[in-house]
């Protein structure tokens, strides 16, 4: 329990987060009242139907559920984003309750929101949304997109500020996501543009907008301590370990689908090693940096997305990964930096490093392999993994540049967006925390009595400093 030294919420938080989150439920439960019913693997009606009836009268066995199939995939996936990316931001001595509860918080709503608006974007019928496995693995992936745009922002939102920015992004995703694969017809099986790209650059966006110029005034909290990175480190090792279900779960059975787990897989182990040698050589007496290690050896993930499921080969996958962890590791040292010094871009996580920079390097990377891409290669798989150049209607050529036209309109709506979002979240009303309460659990949340030794400092700096509003930047 909370002592009475306890730091008061924010002004009308106590009424502004129940309004805001139950009116969010509400809306979404009266739309899937409306639109959403279960797909024909899903119905106990449907599902029954797809019998072959044979010539003779008798039945043959149902066919095979995609459910049995997809299932493990989804279940690495969802452990991904609610374990995973919520531990993974742990690294803050003071947030650890804001880092896993507020990432539990807006990934549950965002994969609510994100069935209706994927839904309506891919899976309307008749009036009708169909859900089934294949919309409970897109709904997560949408809520990874907006735990990474989180990690920029991260420490220094309130819950309703995130609850908003949720909403917003889940929309924009499903827009982006809707052109890139539906209207260009560029291929994305892991989304390194669609995931990785929109989430980092939106979220840097929303970043710059709320900047504050006083945020130094919370610098002893933002540090990490020995305890909280080797919490972070847990989120790193279920995200290491799950990422190739993640780049395979929505490639096409077989082939597809284990060639995209391989890449992922090896691309992995070589971003590690990268982040490794690359992270001694950069420190002095060549120690290693852990924020390196948590974030540099994932970066491999993120840059075979777009190629998974192609041929990219094994060695390409591992001169892929080296890329990644060495882009990733140089980034934190001296990017992560500029960034906040020179546009004013407070990037808490670093998203920059490990899903901007990587996510835009897997975009390049898929339109090369793309544009390499022969019926010698490929084979009869041509029609699973570039259906439109195996029908004749586009040549490996264009294929790579509607690839790079998917970069740029997931950067574009990116940034945008990111920037419409932000100045939203500017508003006073939404109870973002001053700058000297940033990265402080005890702003929004009941903590435990050892927890409340930091505010005395905390209380002893505000004597001293007049307050400043979050917006005031």
């Amino acid at each position: 329990m909370a002592g009475p030294s306890a730091a008061p919420s924010p002004p009308l938080l106590r009424l502004s987060l129940p309004a805001l989150g139950l009116l969010l439920q509400l809306l979404t439960i009266l739309l899937f009242a409306t639109f959403v019913c279960y797909g024909r693997h899903t119905s106990a009606k449907l599902w029954h139907q797809e019998e072959l009836r044979l010539p003779n009268g008798s039945s043959s066995p149902p066919l095979q559920n995609h459910f049995d199939l997809r299932y493990p995939s989804f279940q690495d996936v969802h452990t991904m984003i609610f374990v995973g990316f919520g531990f993974l931001m742990t690294f803050l001595k003071r947030y650890g309750f804001g880092s896993v509860a507020f990432n539990f918080l807006i990934a549950a709503f965002a994969i609510q929101w994100s069935v209706l608006i994927q839904g309506f974007l891919h899976s309307f019928h008749n009036g009708k949304i169909h859900v089934g496995i294949e919309s409970m693995i897109s709904a997560d992936f949408c809520a990874g997109a907006v735990l990474i745009s989180f990690g920029a922002v991260l420490g220094k939102t309130s819950p309703v500020q995130l609850l908003l920015m949720a909403g917003f992004e889940v929309t924009l995703f499903g827009i982006n996501e809707y052109i890139l694969l539906n209207l260009l017809g560029a291929k994305d099986a892991g989304g390194s543009m669609t995931i990785h790209t929109f989430g980092a650059y939106f979220g840097l966006m929303v970043s710059r907008m709320l900047y504050r110029p006083h945020l130094d005034r919370s610098q002893q909290r933002e540090g990490s301590t020995y305890h909280s990175d080797l919490f972070a480190m847990i989120g790193t090792l279920f995200l290491w370990l799950f990422w190739p279900s993640f780049n395979s779960a929505i490639t096409a059975h077989g082939d597809d689908q284990q060639r995209a787990a391989l890449n992922t897989y090896f691309s992995l182990a070589a971003s590690t090693l990268a982040t490794f040698a690359t992270s001694a050589l950069l420190n002095e007496g060549g120690k290693l940096d852990m924020v390196h290690i948590q974030n540099a050896a994932l970066a491999g993930g993120v840059i075979v997305g777009t190629s998974a499921e192609m041929m990219l080969t094994p060695f390409g996958a591992l001169i892929a990964g080296v890329l990644a962890g060495l882009v990733s590791t140089l980034g934190f040292q001296f990017l992560t930096p500029l960034l906040a010094s020179r546009l004013k871009i407070q990037d808490t996580c670093g998203v920059h490093n490990l899903h901007g920079m990587p996510g835009v390097l897997g975009a390049l990377l898929g339109a090369l392999v793309a544009v390499l891409a022969t019926p010698e290669i490929y084979g009869e798989g041509m029609a699973d993994v570039f259906p439109l150049v195996a029908a004749g209607r586009r040549t490996v050529a264009f294929q790579g540049l509607f690839q790079l036209m998917g970069l740029l309109v997931s950067l574009g709506m990116a940034v945008v967006g990111g920037c419409l979002v932000g100045a939203i979240l500017k508003m006073r009303s939404l109870g973002a925390p001053l700058d000297r309460q940033c990265f402080e659990d005890q702003i929004y949340w009941e903590v435990p009595e050892d927890h409340h030794e930091g505010l005395q400092c905390l209380e002893a700096v505000s004597t001293q400093e007049p307050d400043r509003d979050a917006t005031s930047a």
